[in-house]
């Protein structure tokens, strides 16, 4: 999921202080891109090893009584986030900016709809009433992230106009 923000603030948040600055020069920055890189190499690395290591260790708690349930999957669990933070793929940043995170996570949206639903059965309501319940956090964080799914509308409908058109024959 993304947020949409201005590029120009973005740029502007993120660029030197001072074009002067020797700690963001030239070499510093590509020493971020390369770490970068190594990052995301290493976090995909990690992802790829944490599917099946979650799934098995969630396999393992259905099959297999433990302490707790779950118990084998939050410890594998755990050791993802260690990993994660770890590997601190945004800490060339050094910087956070709640204004581009706060409410967009994955977790705060499915946050929003279990509190929806559970408001909504709380009260007794129908199942039309915790879908419409549903519906309304989607179209509030539609509505905060709507500033350019216009641009994108249009070009999707540019686009399907464009392939529905029917071929052009020169053969006569």
């Amino acid at each position: 999921m993304t947020v949409n923000v201005p590029e120009a603030k973005l740029s502007a948040k993120y660029a030197p202080a001072n074009r002067g600055d020797e700690s963001r020069g030239r070499w510093p920055f590509l020493r971020d891109v390369l770490v970068l890189q190594l990052k995301l190499l290493v976090g995909n690395l990690h992802n790829f090893v944490l599917i099946p290591a979650t799934l098995g260790a969630a396999g393992l708690d259905l099959i297999f009584k433990s302490s707790r349930h779950g118990s084998r999957f939050y410890r594998v669990l755990g050791w993802g986030r260690q990993a994660d933070e770890a590997i601190g793929l945004y800490s060339a940043l050094d910087r956070e900016d709640p204004e581009l995170t706060h409410g967009f996570t994955i977790d705060a949206v499915v946050t929003q709809l279990e509190n929806a639903i559970i408001r909504e059965c709380e009260k007794g309501s129908s199942a039309a009433a915790m879908k419409a319940a549903a519906d309304r956090v989607l179209d509030q964080l539609h509505w905060k992230t709507s500033a350019g799914s216009g641009r994108a509308r249009e070009a999707a409908q540019r686009l399907v106009e464009h392939l529905a058109r029917p071929a052009r024959s020169d053969a006569h």
